[in-house]
């Protein structure tokens, strides 16, 4: 599956199950992708874009690596960043740095 910042984008407003432990999952959505453009000084041919996702507010994800399933992007493992929290509930950053494909 292709984790660019083109197919995160076109599942924003969707649901991600998140396996928290072998008998819990909590569902995130995602509600933003974005593009960081490169600096001249930084490596050619690489992609910087963050995934914003918000979660129920009264369960608390810590930063750690978590495996992911989306119904049309299918199973990834995203390092999540709680960064966040306001009415909607508990924001969350998942940073992607990786080579473009050709």
């Amino acid at each position: 599956m292709d984790y660019s910042a083109e197919s995160f984008s076109q599942h924003v407003n969707t649901k991600f199950m998140v396996k928290v432990n072998s008998a819990q999952q909590v569902e995130l959505e995602l509600v933003e992708v974005a593009v960081r453009k490169s600096e001249p000084n930084e490596q050619k041919g690489m992609e910087r874009f963050s995934a914003f996702f918000y979660g129920p507010s009264n369960f608390l994800l810590p930063q750690q690596t978590y495996d992911v399933v989306h119904p049309e992007m299918g199973e990834m493992q995203l390092f999540l960043v709680a960064i966040a929290q306001d009415q909607k509930g508990t924001k969350y950053e998942a940073v992607f740095n990786r080579f473009k494909e050709d």
